[in-house]
């Protein structure tokens, strides 16, 4: 079965290995591995983009920072130029903004961020325009990981 994976920033740290962000790097390098060799389809959401750039920059070693701020803009550039193993999604439109602006406060509620309820909303999107594939968001946060739909 065809399947989308949105890739949440648990992965995305991980993936290129930032420091204090790579606890579970080498299971998360092997599930990686797994996925590509299924042919998933890997999405980066921008929720994903901001807040691991925003990881980088808090990180306390100057040179470590300069070294994986450049790394990142590689790979989210290498991802905009379908040249990396996943795509950068759409930015969404004023509408969807002000959907998830609607659902915050319930949202914030349970303890999930913009962030969070963003890729949320973006997975419920996917899956209503896919409903042929597995949709899932990959993530080591346990608030995401229940979001699988398979048709």
């Amino acid at each position: 079965m065809k399947a989308v994976a949105i890739v949440d920033t648990s992965i995305f740290c991980n993936i290129l290995n930032i420091p204090h962000m790579n606890s579970e790097r080498t299971q998360v390098m092997q599930e990686l591995k797994s996925l590509l060799k299924e042919s998933t389809n890997l999405l980066l959401p921008m929720a994903a983009v901001y807040e691991t750039g925003n990881h980088i920059a808090q990180l306390t070693d100057g040179r470590n920072r300069r070294q994986f701020a450049e790394f990142f803009i590689t790979q989210v550039k290498e991802a905009i130029e379908g040249k990396a193993p996943w795509q950068v999604m759409q930015l969404p439109d004023i509408e969807e903004v002000g959907e998830w602006l609607n659902n915050f406060p319930d949202s914030a509620m349970r303890g999930a961020g913009m962030g969070d309820l963003s890729i949320i909303k973006e997975w419920e999107k996917i899956t209503r325009i896919t409903p042929n594939y597995r949709i899932f968001i990959w993530s080591l946060d346990s608030d995401l990981q229940g979001y699988d739909y398979s048709p």
